[in-house]
Order: C-alpha cells, then sequence, then structure tokens
C-alpha cells in the first residue's frame, strides 16, 4: 500500500473538456478519501511479548482435568481450535502489508511469543488494524480505478476518433490499466502525480496507433471485402504449414485477441438454447401469476402491481460468456437460475378495509307487534390481495452479480459488438436498436384537446430513452407498459393506473373500434413476444402515427408490415 495515494495532474487544457473535468475532480476526491484512511492506520510502535510460562497456560484452561491435574487431550483441542485459527487470520491478513512496517514485524513476534490464551485478546486488538489496512486498500483502489478514469476522458478528448470503435475503445483502455499499472509501480510509492501522467502518454500513443490501424483496417475490409477472404485462407495455409494450432496465438496476438474478445464463443445451439431454458422460466413465472386467484382464494379484489417479463437475449448471452466463455447448454443451469431469482420479485400482500354499506333489515314494532324493512348501514372487513412483480432488468442483476470490473467492461463490449453475432436474435424488436429516435410534428388541430396535449408534452420528455425491461420511470428508463403507465399517471389528467403490464393496462380502456380511433388512445399490439393478450402499448397520435417505447422511446408508423401483422386493438382510458 502507498503511504500516499497517486494523484493525477492535468492541463488548464486538459480541464476545458467537461468530461475530463468531471472525471478528474471525481479522481481527486477519490484520492483524499485514500489518503485520510492511510493516515489513520496504526502507527509504528515496539510491543513487548509477556512469557507467561506453564503456569499461565495453567490458568488458562477450566473444566475437567486428568488424574495429574492437566487438562484433557480434548478440552484443550476445543480450547486451541478458534484461537488457533484467529492466529492464523491476523498472520495472513497483517503479512499483506509487511512492505509497509507498520508494527507488522513486532506484531508477528508478540503473536508467536504470547501463550494461547493471550491470542484471544490479540485477535481483538488485531482485528481493528485488519479492518483500517483493509479499508484503506479498498479506498486506493477506488482511487486508482477514478485515475484510470479520469485518463480515458483525457484520451477521449484528445483523440475521438479512437473511441468511435468498440473493439478500438475495449483495447485502448486495457492499455491504459496496463500503463498506470506499471507506471505506479515504477514511483517507488512517493504518491506523486508522475506516473499517472507517463501512463496517460503512453496510452494516448498506443490509442492513437491503434485508432490508426482500426480506421484503415475497417476501411479496407469495406472496399476490399473477396480480398479479406483471400487472405483469410492463405493465412490458415500459412499456419498449417507453419506448425499447426500450435502457432495460431502467435499470428494473431494481437487483432484476434481483439476479436476473440468481442465475441461469444459457446455455440449457437448452446446460446438459443440457454435463452429458451431462460424464457421457459420466465412462462412458469406468467403462469403463476395468472394462477393467482386460485393459489389464493377468497379474497374480495385482487389488485396487480406487475412489471412486463422479458429479457435482452443479448445481455444474458453477454453474462455467460464473460463467466463461462466457451459453455454449453447443461453446464449454466444453476446460473440461469440464481440471475432469474436477482431479476425477478414477486410478493404478495394482504390488506383489510372497514367499509360501509347498506343492508335491508325487518323491524318489529314492539306495541303492536307488525313488521316492517328498513334500509341500515354496517359495516363490513373488504380484503384485498396485492400481487407486486418487480423486474429489476437483466442488466442490473447482472451487474450487481459480482463481476469484476474488467468482466464488466467485457459484458459492455459483447452487447456493443453483440458478441459478432448479430443474426442470434435479430427478429427481437426489443433487442435491436437503431440508436436514434424518430420525431414527428403533430397537427395542430390534434393538440387542441387538452388531455392528449397533456400525454404528449409528459411523452415527449423522453423520446430516445433505451428500452429496458422491467423500466417504469426516468431513472431506470423504461419498457412499452412502463413508459405508457409513467405518462398516464404523471400527465395531470387526473388518472392514475400504477404500475401494470400492456395487458393490464387494457382494463383501464374502453376497447374502440380502429376507425373511431382518435388521438390519445392506446394502441395494443400481440405476439411481439410470447405472452398471452397484448404484449406491446403506445399513445396513438393520428394520422397512423404512435409514441411508443421501442428501442429507444421514438414515434412510429402504426401502418407498416410489422405492426399490422401484431396489431390487437384499440383502448380509450376511461
Amino acid at each position: 500500500m502507498a503511504k500516499k495515494a497517486t494523484r493525477l495532474h492535468f492541463t488548464e487544457d486538459d480541464l476545458k473538456d467537461s468530461k475530463v473535468r468531471r472525471a478528474a475532480k471525481k479522481a481527486e476526491k477519490a484520492a483524499d478519501k485514500a489518503d485520510r484512511a492511510i493516515e489513520k492506520l496504526p502507527k509504528k510502535r515496539k510491543l513487548r511479548a509477556e512469557s507467561q510460562g506453564a503456569v499461565s497456560r495453567k490458568k488458562k484452561f477450566r473444566g475437567e482435568k486428568t488424574e495429574n491435574g492437566k487438562p484433557s487431550r480434548a478440552k484443550r483441542i476445543v480450547t486451541h481450535a478458534p484461537m488457533t485459527a484467529a492466529s492464523g487470520k491476523i498472520h495472513h491478513e497483517v503479512s499483506k502489508h509487511e512492505d509497509e512496517n507498520v508494527g507488522v514485524e513486532a506484531a508477528h513476534k508478540g503473536e508467536e511469543a504470547v501463550e494461547t490464551g493471550a491470542r484471544t485478546a490479540s485477535y481483538v486488538k488485531y482485528s481493528g488494524k485488519m479492518r483500517a489496512y483493509k479499508k484503506a486498500d479498498k479506498l486506493e483502489k477506488k482511487s486508482d480505478k477514478a485515475n484510470i478514469d479520469a485518463l480515458w476522458q483525457k484520451q477521449k478528448a484528445e483523440y475521438p476518433q479512437t473511441s468511435t470503435n468498440p473493439l478500438s475503445r475495449w483495447r485502448q483502455k486495457q492499455e491504459i490499466k496496463k500503463q498506470y499499472a506499471a507506471a505506479k509501480a515504477g514511483k517507488a510509492g512517493t504518491g506523486s502525480a508522475a506516473a499517472g501522467s507517463k501512463g496517460a502518454q503512453g496510452a494516448g500513443k498506443t490509442a492513437k496507433k491503434s485508432g490508426n490501424i482500426v480506421e484503415k483496417t475497417m476501411d479496407f475490409v469495406k472496399s476490399h471485402p473477396k480480398g479479406i477472404i483471400f487472405i483469410l485462407i492463405f493465412a490458415v495455409l500459412i499456419m498449417i504449414v507453419a506448425g499447426g494450432l500450435s502457432s495460431c496465438s502467435a499470428l494473431f496476438q494481437g487483432g484476434g485477441g481483439a476479436v476473440i474478445g468481442s465475441s461469444f464463443t459457446a455455440e449457437d445451439e448452446d446460446i438459443i438454447g440457454a435463452n429458451d431454458d431462460y424464457k421457459a422460466l420466465e412462462t412458469a413465472l406468467r403462469n403463476r401469476i395468472n394462477g393467482i386467484e386460485e393459489e389464493y382464494p377468497g379474497y374480495d379484489e385482487y389488485r396487480y402491481h406487475v412489471d412486463e417479463i422479458n429479457h435482452n437475449p443479448y445481455e444474458l448471452t453477454a453474462y455467460l460468456t464473460v463467466l463461462f466463455e466457451d459453455y454449453t447448454r447443461e453446464e449454466v443451469q444453476s446460473t440461469l437460475s440464481s440471475l432469474f431469482d436477482r431479476q425477478y420479485e414477486l410478493s404478495t400482500r394482504e390488506e383489510v378495509e372497514i367499509r360501509t354499506r347498506e343492508v335491508e333489515v325487518t323491524v318489529t314494532d314492539p306495541e303492536t307487534g307488525e313488521e316492517t324493512t328498513e334500509m341500515q348501514t354496517e359495516e363490513y372487513e373488504y380484503y384485498i390481495l396485492h400481487v407486486t412483480l418487480t423486474n429489476k432488468g437483466m442488466g442490473s442483476a447482472i451487474l450487481s452479480s459480482g463481476l469484476t470490473d474488467d468482466q464488466k467492461e467485457r459484458y459492455q463490449l459483447l452487447l456493443e459488438t453483440k458478441g459478432n453475432r448479430p443474426y442470434l436474435f435479430e427478429d427481437d424488436i426489443y433487442a435491436n436498436s437503431g440508436g436514434e429516435y424518430t420525431d414527428y410534428d403533430i397537427p395542430g388541430e390534434a393538440l387542441s384537446n387538452e388531455r392528449f396535449a397533456n400525454m404528449i408534452r409528459e411523452a415527449e420528455k423522453y423520446l430516445g430513452y433505451p428500452y429496458v425491461w422491467g423500466g417504469s420511470n426516468p431513472s431506470t428508463s423504461f419498457d412499452c407498459s412502463g413508459f405508457v403507465c409513467w405518462v398516464i399517471n404523471n400527465c395531470g389528467n387526473g388518472w392514475s393506473v400504477g404500475r401494470t403490464t400492456a395487458d393490464g393496462l387494457m382494463a383501464y380502456c374502453d376497447i374502440i373500434p380502429a376507425e373511431e380511433a382518435q388521438p390519445g388512445d392506446l394502441i395494443f399490439f400481440q405476439g411481439t413476444y410470447a405472452t398471452a393478450g397484448a404484449s406491446h402499448v403506445g399513445i396513438y397520435v393520428g394520422s397512423g402515427m404512435m409514441i411508443h417505447c421501442g428501442n429507444p422511446i421514438s414515434y412510429a408508423s402504426v401502418e407498416t408490415s410489422y405492426w399490422q401483422s401484431h396489431f390487437y386493438c384499440y383502448g380509450r382510458i376511461r
């Protein structure tokens, strides 16, 4: 551990770029936290070991004794076991920081000199030291990560042309990490910023060179597709002649490694099969929700607060690739189950409302005995079962699963390149995005309707937001029903539909013929993914157009062959 956290120095020209400025500020704060933790580490001091001898050892043991007055072997084993384990843990943790000479040598001597009974006290004492070292170490690593991020932003600002290709970005950031680690190791713990500066310069040169190579390579590939095929065949022949498969790594150590790093490595059959198995888990979850009223009978009302159930198959495949590389369908089953449990959370809650109702009762006149009927008010208990399904999003579930920083970067790279196999799930409209949204000028006469104008004012705030399964608010982004629910609930028209699915939204609408559809009505589709009833919903804006959460949130024509083939119905919000 360094005596001071590494700090970077940026010039005024560097800080003119807003992203560099924010990253540099974040790095500075991280270094401040690390320095404070390092300053709180225990100071160097001598420890005296008090030898207690056999007498103190006898005093430590209590309980059963043998005939000679010594504790039994079984008792000694039981008494020693936790202390020995504690002592071993202390040695392991403290020895990691021996280079800093912060009382470490004395700590080891003290541990070895004192007898078994004193070890328990030592563990309590030194566990505090271990916590301090761990905290300082963790904060120093965070500081290094912030420095690397700042160097990456600086490099992108200096060489913007090199960060346009996902392969190039990935290789550049790996190079920055190497340069930074090497430079930091060579600064002998001074805590100065020289290491970071050298790392940035080296990484910048590498990035510029890498970017030029990538650009030239891509241009050549586009203009000489047949030539590339010939070159690849020729390279394979050279490899065979040169010594077979063992020479592959030498020939393709540079570019080949990057291509492999950005590619799905399992067989298509296993990738699709694993995705189908995950879809089967989702189908079982839908079936359970559909059967809730049979599973929990007898309630007066069932209220559903349910997110859409689905996932991005490229996210799943990228995650499995990072964990297993060339995996088979069978070996990832337990991982699919644990990921599913992190993504979805189903819960039920009972609510009892005290309500009143008018009932007809028979009243007898005490004097005449004549019976009459009259209406009276009585209280009764009304039982409601709330059913809540939260889809936390596969992306969030994956990023919270304990991946290392390198694994996260590889995961993001695989998503950007779609593992170099975009054909695997090319029919999934939710997983494939053009990146840009389509805008549309709604005719002024349509906006004269205040209710519709309120909806559009709210909906257009989120144009360009990406499609995220389970997303239901601006902080998470949206899925199709999450977007429409948010607009309905927050447009100021006094509606409240909670959070429900596309199919659930139909319960809040009167179904109307297509020829009667007006701007502000909802438009429903079916079969866009494997679920019963409505699977997709948008807000109709007139003239054959809708605004919906595609990928990203955008305007779209409902008269295309795709949407016409999946059209379900129109609904008018009550």
